[in-house]
């Protein structure tokens, strides 16, 4: 497999980048943060010609310092094959390089877990993110869900399964990006994973994706029920998006940054600009000149401001470094 041979990267030749670069352990209450989705090889998918640009495997965008959490996209359904989910990684792992655990729809990407495990003793955090556009995250019932936590920390987490899709990896929680569907079990199943992971041995997180509209169709109300670390407000395809920055009728992170302060059950919980990496979005694409200039006010002017979170990583690289642009407007490092 072409993208794969990156994995042959050894954990000594990282650790001499690391060194060069110094180790920054990752902090969530930072508010120069830069989580960035990997999986979906979102520039392949638009340019399937364009092979040198397509998505590469984790550990190759874990070689500095400009990402700080990679959310693994994504868990697309919630009960598949075998009564378990399945995930979709694009390029990198599907059913044309890697096997399904027997009687389930769920692959064995456990060829995985030493990039993933590079990138976690890079300092970064890594997670798996739930849903995505054409996700199917549902649950029937409040019952159904919290016994649905326990799957999720025992495939993913702290605990043990003999189907663990990234093998002896152990992730560091979990992404609610929720583009459908019903809250049925929502909070039910977040509040007894929260359980597993306050008994766990490391940190763990909870995120949430939202739209910018105010409040999420999908997902509002578990906002206001659950205590989330961060959200990644998608300020992009909506009318609330990056294009309206100077438009108060339009952009509205004030109205989330209300909802981190007075409403949301954790008030350290932060909150990200949400930006496409490159103009291949539908709308909300802006060059990183400008994007410097709103994270830099927003930074500057929020309390609640957490960073910035980017769709996707092979976008970002293909477009001439965007994330690198953008982390350096986070630290102001003008380098």
């Amino acid at each position: 497999m072409m993208v794969a041979s990156f994995s042959c990267l050894t954990l000594s030749s990282l650790l001499l980048v690391m060194m060069a670069h110094g180790i920054v352990a990752f902090d969530m209450l930072s508010n120069d943060n830069l989580a960035v989705y990997w999986g979906q090889n979102s520039y392949g998918a638009i340019n399937p010609d364009n092979t040198a640009h397509w998505q590469k495997t984790l550990s190759y965008y874990c070689m500095d310092n400009s990402i700080d959490t990679f959310p693994i996209a994504f868990l697309i359904d919630s009960y598949a094959g075998g009564n378990l989910p399945s995930i979709d990684l694009a390029n990198i792992c599907n059913s044309g390089n890697a096997n399904y655990f027997p009687g389930t729809d769920l692959l064995n990407c456990s060829f995985l877990a030493s990039d993933i495990e590079m990138c976690q003793s890079a300092g970064k955090a890594v997670t798996i993110s739930l849903g995505g556009g054409s996700g199917n995250i549902h649950f029937q019932n409040d019952s159904q869900a919290a016994a649905y936590a326990q799957t999720i920390w025992n495939l993913f987490l702290g605990g043990k399964s003999k189907t663990r899709p990234f093998g002896s990896a152990v992730l560091d929680g979990i992404d609610m990006d929720i583009e459908g569907g019903s809250q049925t079990g929502y909070v039910s199943f977040l509040t007894a994973l929260r359980k597993h992971m306050n008994r766990g041995k490391k940190k763990y997180y909870i995120t949430a994706a939202p739209q910018c509209p105010y409040p999420d169709a999908y997902i509002g109300n578990t906002l206001n029920a659950v205590g989330f670390d961060a959200v990644y407000v998608q300020f992009y395809n909506n009318y609330c998006g990056l294009q309206h920055y100077k438009n108060p009728n339009d952009w509205n992170f004030d109205a989330w940054d209300n909802w981190a302060r007075k409403i949301s059950p954790n008030r350290d919980v932060k909150v990200y600009i949400g930006a496409p990496a490159s103009s291949a979005a539908g709308s909300g694409y802006v060059n990183s000149n400008k994007l410097t200039s709103i994270i830099q006010q927003t930074q500057s002017n929020y309390s609640s401001f957490g960073g910035v979170m980017l769709w996707d990583a092979s976008d970002a690289y293909a477009n001439h470094r965007y994330d690198k642009a953008v982390k350096q407007a986070l630290t102001h490092d003008e380098d």
